[in-house]
């Protein structure tokens, strides 16, 4: 397995990198993630549609490699999350969460399953939005 360049702003040694990337290929990106990954699912009107299964990470653990110009974004509602897809495959690989908004949020269904050893899925509950996003207020600091 791939491991977090040398040259990254913090190193967490037991993290390796995953690779991603939309439908199409256009939209590819790294996240720096446990093998073992905690995945969220969240039952709100968006992520239930698309079947977004979240990891949320702090910003400085994602780089997005190739696509930008594929990236379109759509917000609602609030207009703090970044719903960000990609324009010629419609698939949403990550976005800027409401709950996390100094975090990146990527879809676990585009990451390449290589690096994947589990994943373990916790329901976010969108009913009692508070009390959810602060019990998972930790994922996206450094």
């Amino acid at each position: 397995m791939l491991r977090w360049r040398a040259d990254a702003n913090r190193q967490h040694p037991d993290m390796v990198i995953h690779l991603g990337q939309c439908h199409c290929g256009r939209v590819r990106f790294e996240v720096q993630a446990p093998a073992r990954i905690d995945a969220l699912d969240c039952n709100c009107s968006i992520c239930r549609m698309s079947g977004f299964l979240h990891l949320i990470v702090p910003a400085s653990r994602f780089r997005l490699l190739d696509g930008a110009n594929a990236l379109t974004e759509y917000t609602f509602n609030t207009s703090v999350a970044k719903h960000r897809f990609c324009k010629v495959c419609g698939i949403k690989a990550f976005y800027i969460p409401r709950s996390h908004p100094n975090g990146v949020d990527v879809n676990v269904h585009c990451l390449d399953a290589a690096t994947i050893e589990h994943i373990e899925i916790t329901l976010f509950d969108d009913t009692r939005r508070e009390a959810s996003t602060a019990a998972v207020a930790h994922l996206s600091r450094d």
